[in-house]
Formats: C-alpha cells, sequence, structure tokens
C-alpha cells in the first residue's frame, strides 16, 4: 500500500479515536458530579450532632464525617482545609458553615442537601461563609478559568524549547524565565486587575510559575528523551487527562472515582488546589500539592539536562567514529 494511502488511514482513524478519547475525558466527570466522601464537619452538643449525623448519614456515601466539639473548632477546620464545611447544631435549629473559596459549587451543593434536610424536619438553616471567595469573583470563576491558559502555556514552553533545538542547561534556564515572567503575568491580570485572587501577590506568582514549569519541564524532558513524539504524549496527558480531573470547577472529591485522585497528581489539579490554598486560605494544606509540582518541575528539568547530556555524548562519539574510520582508509 502506497505510503500517502497508509496517511490517509490513520487520519480517518486516528481523528475519531482523539475526539471520542477528548469527549469521555471531559464529558464523564462533567456529567458524573456528585459528593464521594466529601468532608463536612459536624458539631454541637453530642446529643444533637449525633441526630445531625445520622441525617447526613442517608447520603450514602456522600460525606465524610468529622466530629467538633463547638462551632469554633469547626471554623478552624474550615480555614485549616480539613472539612470544606460544617452542620452546627444549635438550639435555634441547624447552621451550616461553608467556604465558597474552596469551591463555590461544593458549597452551593451543601447549601441544597442541609436545606432540604432541614425543611424536612421543618426548621431553616443559617448558612455563613466563613471563607469566601474575593470580592472581585464572588463565583470564582476567575481562578477556574486559569487552570486551561496555565496549562496551556506550559506546553507551549516546552514545545518552543524543543522546537528552537535547545538542550541542557540553555533548554533548563528558557523554561526558568518564561514560566517566571507567565506566574507574574497571570498574577497581575488575575490578582491585580480581575480581582479573582485575594492572597499574598508574590506567593500566587509563584505557584502560577510552578504549575506553568511543571508542564513545561514536562513537555520538554519528554521530548528531550524519547524525541518529539514526547512533546505530543505529555500534551496529551495534561490536556486530557489533567484539565478535566483536576476538579478546578468544584472539587476533588465530587469527581467520580479516580479521576478526582489522578487529577490531583497531575499539574493542573495540583496547581488549583494549590492557588486557592495560597490566594484565600494562608497557605493552609498547600504541602501536598507543591510537592506535586515541585516533582513535576524538577523531573522534567531533570529528564531536560539529561537528554541534552545523551545528546552532547552521541553528537561527540560521532565525530571521533569518522576520524578513526578516515585513518584506517
Amino acid at each position: 500500500m502506497p505510503s500517502r494511502n497508509r496517511r490517509v488511514i490513520a487520519v480517518v482513524v486516528l481523528v475519531p479515536v482523539l475526539a471520542a478519547l477528548a469527549l469521555w475525558a471531559f464529558a464523564w466527570p462533567a456529567s458524573r458530579i456528585a459528593p464521594r466522601d466529601l468532608p463536612l464537619g459536624v458539631a454541637g452538643p453530642p446529643a444533637a450532632a449525633v441526630q445531625v449525623e445520622k441525617q447526613l448519614e442517608r447520603h450514602e456515601g456522600a460525606f465524610e464525617i468529622h466530629r467538633y466539639a463547638d462551632e469554633a473548632a469547626a471554623r478552624d477546620a474550615i480555614e485549616d482545609r480539613s472539612v470544606y464545611g460544617a452542620v452546627v447544631a444549635t438550639p435555634q435549629g441547624p447552621e451550616l458553615l461553608t467556604a465558597s473559596a474552596a469551591g463555590p459549587a461544593v458549597a452551593q451543593f451543601l447549601q441544597q442537601a442541609v436545606a432540604q434536610q432541614a425543611a424536612a424536619g421543618g426548621a431553616q438553616v443559617k448558612t455563613v461563609d466563613v471563607v469566601p471567595t474575593p470580592a472581585g469573583d464572588p463565583r470564582g470563576a476567575g481562578l477556574t478559568a486559569a487552570v486551561l491558559p496555565l496549562a496551556l502555556a506550559g506546553i507551549a514552553a516546552g514545545a518552543v524549547v524543543t522546537l528552537l533545538g535547545l538542550r541542557g542547561v540553555r533548554a533548563a534556564l528558557a523554561l526558568l524565565g518564561a514560566s517566571a515572567l507567565v506566574g507574574v503575568a497571570a498574577a497581575a491580570i488575575t490578582h491585580s486587575w480581575l480581582g479573582a485572587l485575594g492572597g499574598d501577590w508574590w506567593a500566587e506568582a509563584g505557584v502560577l510559575a510552578l504549575s506553568t514549569l511543571a508542564v513545561g519541564g514536562a513537555v520538554a524532558g519528554l521530548a528531550a528523551l524519547i524525541g518529539p513524539a514526547g512533546t505530543g504524549l505529555a500534551a496529551a496527558v495534561v490536556m486530557l487527562l489533567g484539565n478535566p480531573f483536576s476538579g478546578a470547577t468544584s472539587a476533588p472529591e465530587m469527581l467520580p472515582e479516580p479521576a478526582g485522585v489522578i487529577g490531583q497528581w497531575l499539574p493542573p489539579g495540583a496547581g488549583a488546589t494549590l492557588l486557592r490554598s495560597v490566594s484565600s486560605f494562608d497557605g493552609a494544606a498547600a504541602t501536598g500539592p507543591a510537592l506535586t509540582l515541585t516533582w513535576w518541575a524538577v523531573l522534567g528539568l531533570g529528564a531536560v539536562l539529561l537528554g541534552g547530556s545523551l545528546r552532547a555524548r552521541k553528537t561527540g562519539a560521532e565525530p571521533a567514529a569518522d576520524r578513526e574510520l578516515s585513518a584506517v582508509g
């Protein structure tokens, strides 16, 4: 079969396969959003708290219940990102503590679930947003929208470094410089202009830069080790798994298993979680996602340096072999 015909067949088959894969990756988690062991606190007098907990357990598998002695302890747990919210049993009726900054969709779901539960018992729920979203972005859309551009910036940085033929230390420095500038520019837009972020400016810029570097390092590093195919492979993982599995629009615990867990192992998900912690929670629960991004960045840059070293050795060995053949001739 002529090579041109094989290429036509490859395109005809490959494009639908990629389209189906992309549709599955984005549509499956989006259409199955529901709480799965979502950390939720219960506080108040023991007898009343037990009753609230039993009512919440009717949502089988939805919540992971954490007990707290009083409202103050529940608030501390929310601010530490141990739970997404808490139901406090009071003499006046249940009080719901939420944190829309941890995910507006989660806060909205908790309000609906607890309100329906209270209405069945003839009570009304008082809702208090303990950690609200920034005033400039009450729906939290700015942070969510930043995930895809950062992934694209990282892919672009890794691809450009590869296409320009940069290797070794030069490639690593180019990735570091580009990522730093992306972080500064992104912080200027999301924090200073849009008001979508509300934490320390430089800390947010660092998170945005690290998120970009984690992706860029992976793209350039894989390309340095296995060739141009590495660019496409790393980009596909980030775009087809990292973005839809990130949980940025809701929460990792709202995605079907194992999408939520996988998403937090990849740069987009870890970056979104870390950015939320730095922007609204003073860095609470930031260690895990920060380590995830750091490992991606370190391994990516290490692969870039290793690939450059291997290429230099191979290039140096070829002239030596040519000289030996010339001397024999």
